[in-house]
């Protein structure tokens, strides 16, 4: 069984190796120099590819054959999307997403 000083000590070097992972970034790229090219492609190609990925993910259970046929679920991530095409306001477009899926799962 762990003791206080122990949960204690452990909580404390997982959050100084949280900062310091959130830090490293800001260390390692800070002043004048200049972000290398590789890392700018990857800047502008994961954030896409992680939405692509989430929406698989929380698409995978969903039984399209059997009523109500992912309706919930299709317009929840129509109006995420319309929103966030129209507004550019991802925080905006998820809680309203999930409202709407809330809402419509309630009703179905």
């Amino acid at each position: 069984m762990l003791n206080t000083a122990q949960i204690a000590l452990s909580i404390a070097a997982a959050a100084v190796v949280t900062a310091l992972t959130r830090a490293l970034p800001y260390l390692a790229f800070s002043g004048k120099r200049e972000l290398p090219a590789w890392l700018w492609e990857l800047g502008e190609a994961l954030p896409p590819a992680i939405m692509i990925i989430l929406v698989a993910y929380c698409l995978r259970n969903t039984d399209f054959l059997a009523a109500p046929h992912g309706l919930p679920e299709l317009l929840a991530v129509a109006l995420t999307a319309a929103l966030q095409f129209w507004r550019k306001n991802a925080f905006l477009s998820v809680v309203a997403g999930t409202a709407c899926y809330m809402l419509l799962i309630r009703a179905f």
